[in-house]
């Protein structure tokens, strides 16, 4: 049986490589891309990027993509509302399956896995468990081609933001950074690599510090901390731009 699956779809490196290992699974067949993007500036949640990019990457991958817009700080209730209106539409069309390119948090996993049962879908989650020094060293050995848009700058800072994802990138990361940023020390956009019939051309603009309320603060990250204030978290995002 071939599951009518959409992937979830950020754009960076995670996901680059659950989509290529689940493309290569013929019991699924991925007709949809879903991205959440931030309706006040059509840019990617937490990413910052551009939708267009996005739009260009979906291209690239010959599968459709739909972007979900959604306020610029949504709560819980408006994220959840929104996602199982969309999921129901994707049910509507005969799909089964969501996949995920999440690697170790159990309980997004757990949240993903309750949420998508209330409406009768199963999610699935390609790179589960598998070791993030190996993965990221795959990623790489296998041609693909991706820059940091976003760090978090208690943890790294403003030099590791635009930076290539390489292995002098992974050599360079301070100890106790995850290899695959799965603790949100870094995201990433992908611009090539196999799963793209071309790449995804853009230019580099801008990098901006931007400070945020820390929601947790009791369990602010201070490994390699320069915020002397545990209610903000600082990221560094450098702005790419379509060509």
């Amino acid at each position: 049986m071939i599951h009518k699956s959409v992937f979830n779809w950020s754009g960076g490196k995670d996901s680059s490589l659950a989509l290529f290992h689940i493309l290569r699974d013929p019991t699924y067949s991925i007709e949809s891309l879903l991205s959440t993007v931030n309706g006040g500036n059509s840019r990617l949640a937490m990413h910052g990027v551009r939708q267009e990019l996005i739009e260009g990457q979906a291209r690239s991958l010959k599968i459709p993509l739909f972007a979900l817009q959604l306020p610029e700080m949504p709560s819980m209730d408006e994220y959840n509302s929104a996602m199982s209106e969309t999921m129901n539409g994707y049910k509507a069309e005969g799909f089964t399956h969501s996949i995920f390119g999440d690697i170790f948090l159990e309980d997004l996993k757990d949240y993903r896995v309750n949420e998508l049962n209330k409406i009768g879908f199963n999610a699935v989650f390609p790179l589960w468990k598998r070791d993030t020094q190996e993965l990221v060293s795959e990623f790489i050995d296998l041609g693909f081609k991706a820059i940091t848009v976003c760090v978090k700058d208690q943890i790294l800072g403003e030099e590791f933001v635009g930076r290539i994802i390489d292995k002098e990138f992974v050599k360079d990361l301070p100890d106790g950074v995850d290899p695959c940023g799965e603790y949100g020390e870094f995201h990433s956009f992908v611009f090539d690599g196999p799963i793209f019939e071309t790449p995804v051309s853009f230019e580099i603009g801008e990098k901006v510090l931007k400070r945020y309320k820390n929601p947790d603060p009791d369990n602010n990250d201070c490994r390699l901390s320069n915020e002397s204030d545990p209610n903000k978290m600082g990221f560094w995002f450098c702005d790419l731009i379509p060509k």
